[in-house]
């Protein structure tokens, strides 16, 4: 099995197209959490073609998207002050290509 590391995403895109694109593409990668923000359970694989569909979609002047490696997932014990609705990490699924 592969390893997996779990990530936070998150984005501003400037263009409300662009963010369409961005939070259609992030639906197939992660479980959304809120406005922009993702959760995403990846491979090595997954993370570079993740980044690389990514990087075509924005613009580099205009937007920011911000990656972050929370480490391996079953390993990650998230320390997060969640008020309102409760988060827990993604579980692993099946990933059908």
């Amino acid at each position: 099995m592969h390893t997996e590391h779990l990530y936070i995403v998150a984005y501003d895109i400037a263009d409300q197209k662009r963010w369409r694109r961005v939070y259609n593409l992030m639906n197939g990668y992660g479980e959304w959490l809120q406005l922009s923000i993702f959760q995403c359970r990846l491979t090595a694989q997954r993370h570079a073609e993740l980044v690389a569909l990514l990087d075509g979609i924005i613009h580099h002047r205009d937007d920011h998207l911000m990656l972050l490696d929370l480490g391996l997932a079953e390993q990650v014990v998230p320390r997060v002050i969640s008020l309102g609705k409760m988060f827990t990490p993604v579980a692993r699924e099946p990933v059908i290509v």
